[in-house]
This record gives structure tokens, C-alpha cells and sequence, in this order.
């Protein structure tokens, strides 16, 4: 069967609705929502039942990229500066030299046990270097775990910042490839000038989009979630053009935006967890799609001494190193290890040297497929268990702040804004509140009001309020002078 304009949407809502049920089934039995994913895209593809045929790695790299883009910028807008602060260190070494480290002894073993050329090794330690960001977004937020010592903070920081250092690694080994004369020195200064510039990229957009949602007067309030969109797209493609890493601009904006008073917060944060969610779908349908099964049973043999060489030698030894400076307990360590995982991320950059017509593409993006699917059946399968053997699961009671208990530790509050306090006349988002607030409503001349970010305060306004910190709340509305 061909995908046409006029069978696409009935094909497309079939095997979206067949994926949003098995993922549901699939919390039954601890198995990774995405590798259902992706398995029901193999399925449905053109050696499979469905018969669907699908063959266009540039189509499948277009809607990898825009995926991308919402799995990063939903990440980030979920990511809390204070939270994530004491850990900062860590995560940047595990995305930086983790990745760099992990592409070096991996291409090295590649080259020792195939026939590739060291370049081609290294491209294909490359793509797989970095944890997969949908991946471990998913399985850690679906099964909700409360992880010990911000190792959940870690992982996440991890994720989202070591995909733009394998997407430089790639596309810069592809160019060597295919033209060697461009050197090593210019593979050090591209990956300057992607990480310096998408850096500035991401907090300059970052801080121009905040101003931008903020200060501009939509009519509804939908179009506040459809204009963070427009941003995000513009934040990627304008540091892309100016030869930035736009995926790396992309979460380092999320990120500053996530921890600043906006309008409408709460309603763009929903409104990208629900997207995040349609583009994991779509991301892992489409490489499913791309798969074919037949061209991967050769490489088994391979793919199976890559992944395995990958997980329990590359992966520990790489964590090990990169953590030895921090006081990191041995079993923390372990569990940073395991959750080494590879999914759609690393299929995605396997098409780039398929685009670019490198000799041996095809084979590397078929290793690539096999480790990442490898990955996600072994590594992610095992997440709880593995999470739960080396006693790094926090108590329920005992889960901190950002979890599905912040509320259940919330006390909820009645206050008045005193006629001489200096709230009165501001607009909500302007107003520097407690982390973990959230206004639920305000009684105003005997009428009950909604607040949005936008909504100003009058004195002698009543609040009804959720809070952590009952006392800073309470300091802050008593308050005469702003800067107390």
C-alpha cells in the first residue's frame, strides 16, 4: 500500500489510535511505550501486515528534526532551575565528554571487529553516542519514578544536552567521509561554533520569548500555546542559520522560559506534554515504517557484539570517569549507567549519511536501528527493576517537589491583599512568587475569578492559594516594600 494525500489521514489516525492502546497495555506488563512504537511501525510497514510503503529518509529526517524540536522544548519547560542547579556539573559532564568519551572507545571497537575504515566506525559510535532524549523523558516520567538524590535531575539534564554533541559528532564525521581533505582541525572548530553560538542562541531566544509572550495582548488563550510554537521553531531554524546547534538553542531557551513568570504557564506546559506525546508516536511510527526487517537480519550478529559492548563495557566506563570527580555513590553510578538508552534519536541521525551518500550508509543506519530497538527492549524493559535492586527509589511519601506529590504536600491558603500592599495593580506574572504557588482563584466584590498570568491584583482581593512554602507566601502578601 502507498501513502497518498488522500489515505494518509486514515492511515495515519489507524495507527496512532492501534499505538495510543498498546501503549496503555503496555504499563501492564513494564514494557517501553516507544518500543510498541516502533514495533507496530515495522508491522505496519511494507514487510509487515499493514503492507504500508514507506522508503524516504528525507521525509523521516524532516519529521525526526520537527519531533525533535517538541521532545526538547517540552523537556526543558518541565526542567526547574533550582532543582536541577545542584546537579548542573554533573549533567554537563555526562553530555559533553560522556558522549565524546563513549564515540571514542566505541568507534575504536567498531573498527577492531568489522571491516569498517576508522572514519566509518567513528561515524557509526557517533550516532549512537548520546542517550536517546525521548527515551528516557518517557520512561521516566510515565512510571513516575522518585528517584534519590536528583539522579531523576541528572538523567533528564543528560538527555536533553547530549544530543547536539552527536549530532555535531555525525555530521562532522560524515563530512570527513566524504571529503577527507577537510580535516580534524576543522571538525574542532565546528564543534566550537555549533555549542558557542547555539549556547548564546538559546538564552538570547530564550529571554526575546519571554518578553514577546508576555508583554504581547492575544485575544484567546489558545494562541499563547500556538505562538510559544512559532518561537521554538524560529529559536532552531534562525541559530541553524547563523551555524549554531539549533537543538541545543532549542532546550536551553525551554529551559529559561520554563523558569520564568509567564502568562498562561500552565496551558502551554499541558499543551506540549500532549504533544510531546503525538510526536514520540509519529517519531517512532515513522522510523518503524522506515525498517526493513530483511535488510536487519544480517547485521544481527554485529549489532547484537555493538550493543552489548555498548551497555555493559562503554556505557559504565564512560559514567565512571566522567563522574569520578563528584562524591557519586557506587550505585548511583550503576543506575546513570543503565539508563544508557538509545531509541529514535540515534535513527534519526542515521539518515543523515544515507542523505549525504556515504558508501556504507545504509548498513550503519540497519546496526543503528538494531541497537537502539536492542536498547529499549533490554535496558528500558529492566528501568524499574534495575532502578528498585540498587535502592535508588525514594519512598512515595518521600518524594520531592515536581513529582505528582508536590500537590499532596501543598497547604492551601486564605489571604486578603491588605489595602497598603504594593501588589495591588500587578499583573500576576509579575510577581516574583515562591517556587511551587499556584493561585487557584481570587474573590473579588462577591464574584469568583479564574487568574491567568495576565490578571492584575487588587488590593482587598481574596486568594485562594496552593503552597509549599506557607510562610514565604504569607511574608511576601504582608509585604510594604518589594524588595523584603
Amino acid at each position: 500500500m502507498n501513502i497518498t494525500i488522500d489515505n494518509i489521514l486514515l492511515i495515519g489516525s489507524i495507527l496512532l489510535f492501534i499505538s495510543i492502546v498498546a501503549g496503555k497495555t503496555s504499563f501492564r506488563f513494564g514494557i517501553p511505550t516507544l518500543l510498541f512504537f516502533l514495533a507496530i511501525g515495522m508491522l505496519a510497514g511494507s514487510e509487515g501486515i499493514g503492507g504500508i510503503n514507506f522508503d524516504n529518509p528525507k521525509y523521516a529526517q524532516f519529521i525526526g528534526v520537527v519531533a525533535l524540536n517538541f521532545i526538547l522544548f517540552s523537556g526543558g519547560l518541565n526542567t526547574r532551575w533550582e532543582l536541577v542547579r545542584p546537579v548542573i556539573l554533573q549533567g554537563l559532564t555526562l553530555s559533553l565528554a560522556g558522549t565524546l568519551l563513549t564515540a571514542l572507545m566505541l568507534g575504536l571497537f567498531i573498527t577492531t571487529v568489522t571491516d569498517f575504515s576508522l572514519l566509518e566506525g567513528f561515524l557509526l559510535a557517533a550516532i549512537v553516542s548520546s542517550t536517546d532524549t525521548a527515551s528516557v523523558f518517557s520512561l521516566l516520567r510515565s512510571r513516575n519514578l522518585s528517584l534519590k538524590n536528583s539522579l531523576r535531575r541528572t538523567l533528564e539534564l543528560e538527555a536533553g544536552s547530549n544530543d547536539p554533541v552527536a549530532y555535531v559528532l555525525t555530521i562532522a564525521f560524515t563530512s570527513l567521509i566524504i571529503a577527507p581533505s577537510s580535516g580534524i582541525g576543522n571538525l574542532v572548530l565546528l564543534f566550537l561554533q555549533q555549542f558557542i553560538l547555539g549556547s548564546v542562541a538559546g538564552f538570547f531566544f530564550g529571554f526575546i520569548s519571554t518578553t514577546i509572550i508576555n508583554r504581547i495582548k492575544l485575544g484567546y488563550e489558545g494562541l499563547y500555546s500556538v505562538l510559544v510554537v512559532t518561537l521554538m521553531f524560529f529559536t532552531f531554524s534562525a541559530t541553524d542559520y547563523i551555524g549554531g546547534n539549533g537543538f541545543l538553542a532549542v532546550y536551553i531557551a525551554a529551559v529559561y522560559i520554563g523558569n520564568q513568570h509567564l502568562i498562561h504557564k500552565d496551558t502551554v506546559i499541558k499543551f506540549f506534554d500532549g504533544f510531546e506525546w503525538l510526536m514520540q508516536i509519529i517519531l517512532f511510527l515513522t522510523l518503524g515504517l522506515l525498517c526493513f526487517p530483511s535488510q536487519i537480519i544480517p547485521f544481527i550478529g554485529t549489532g547484537l557484539l555493538i550493543s552489548a559492548f555498548l551497555m555493559f563495557v562503554v556505557r559504565p566506563i564512560s559514567v565512571y570517569l566522567c563522574l569520578f570527580p563528584f562524591k557519586v555513590k557506587k550505585e548511583y553510578k550503576l543506575f546513570i549507567s543503565w539508563v544508557g538508552l538509545r531509541g529514535a534519536v540515534p535513527i534519526v541521525f542515521a539518515t543523515y549519511p544515507i542523505l549525504a551518500g556515504v558508501d556504507k550508509a545504509s548498513v550503519i543506519f540497519n546496526i543503528v536501528f538494531f541497537i537502539s530497538f536492542t536498547s529499549l527492549l533490554i535496558q528500558g524493559t529492566s528501568l524499574v527493576q534495575m532502578a528498585r535492586l540498587l535502592n535508588v527509589v525514594l519512598p512515595e511519601k518521600e518524594a520531592p517537589p515536581g513529582t505528582a506529590a508536590e500537590l499532596a504536600l501543598s497547604e492551601k491558603l486564605e489571604i486578603e491583599i491588605p489595602a497598603e500592599s504594593y501588589l495591588g495593580g500587578k499583573k500576576i506574572v509579575d510577581i516574583d512568587f515562591p517556587p511551587h504557588t499556584r493561585i487557584i482563584s481570587i474573590s473579588r466584590n462577591g464574584y469568583y475569578i479564574i487568574p491567568s498570568g495576565d490578571t492584575k491584583l487588587l488590593v482587598l482581593d481574596k486568594l485562594t492559594i496552593l503552597a509549599i512554602d506557607k510562610d514565604a507566601v504569607t511574608t511576601l502578601f504582608n509585604s510594604k516594600n518589594p524588595e523584603i
